[in-house]
């Protein structure tokens, strides 16, 4: 599997938000789109999903054109998005969001069980919350159970966006270890992030995107060992040693919470 971006563009209306983009995520990959709040990141992973039209460019997954495709067929090739903001069913239980995830495998019910299983053995708290109402959860919880659903589509490739959004720093370090661990399982992961310190932690590239622009690339330790990432997105200066510190520190808390 993999996926591959050459000179995309999209946007809404007539305006274009991201222009002539190339990317390219491998299988078994973190690949991290850093960016500041409007910088484009979500316009590009919707562009990925189908959920906005590719204006140029084109976009290939498992070698086959899917710019044109609908974010149905996408999914059915093994893409899954998990949006900003989670967007469970609040009024629904957990159990009927995670069902819903697997809405487009409903008639193979072994199969639907047999995934509802692995992603509740991932996240013990949602078992015990199986009758819940979403909308009861913690907004750790709610991110858990969006990442779930996902799950339960089988992807090829996850793409998260902003999955550190409003939650606390403990819940944060929590959810990457988790992310981390879903790499190491087989997943490639598509990763847009504002917390550029803790998503180039564990990725294995990076893009960094301004303006709608790809502006700088590279592995997630030397976009995180830059002089000017660090200035714009760690609140560092000049000062790339702290980066590097910060970097190595990181390492070791998640390389703690992943032994666990």
């Amino acid at each position: 599997m993999t996926l591959e971006l050459h000179h995309v563009s999209a946007g809404y209306g007539g305006i274009n938000v991201i222009h002539d983009i190339d990317l390219i995520v491998r299988p078994r990959e973190i690949v991290t789109l850093v960016g500041a709040n409007g910088a484009g990141k979500s316009t590009l992973v919707k562009a990925i999903s189908g959920l906005i039209p590719v204006r140029g460019g084109t976009i290939t997954f498992d070698g086959m054109p899917i710019e044109g495709k609908a974010t149905a067929i996408r999914m059915g090739l093994g893409i899954t998005h998990v949006p900003e903001g989670r967007q469970i069913f609040s009024g629904l239980s957990v159990a009927e969001n995670l069902e819903l995830g697997g809405y487009l495998d409903r008639r193979r019910l072994s199969e639907t069980e047999r995934r509802r299983s692995d992603v509740l053995d991932r996240f013990p708290m949602l078992r015990e919350r199986l009758s819940t109402v979403a909308g009861n959860l913690s907004g750790g919880q709610q991110q858990m159970l969006a990442i779930g659903r996902g799950l339960m589509a089988k992807p090829k490739l996850l793409m998260l966006d902003e999955p550190s959004l409003g939650l606390a720093p403990l819940v944060v370090t929590e959810i990457f270890a988790l992310i981390a661990r879903l790499r190491e399982q087989g997943l490639a992961i598509l990763l847009s992030e504002q917390n550029a310190q803790l998503s180039l932690g564990i990725a294995d590239r990076g893009y960094v995107i301004e303006n709608g622009r790809v502006v700088l690339s590279g592995t997630g330790k030397q976009l995180l060992q830059s002089q000017d990432v660090a200035e714009r997105y760690l609140g560092i200066g000049a000062k790339v040693a702290s980066a590097r510190n910060q970097v190595d520190a990181l390492s070791s808390q998640l390389k703690a919470i992943l032994a666990t």
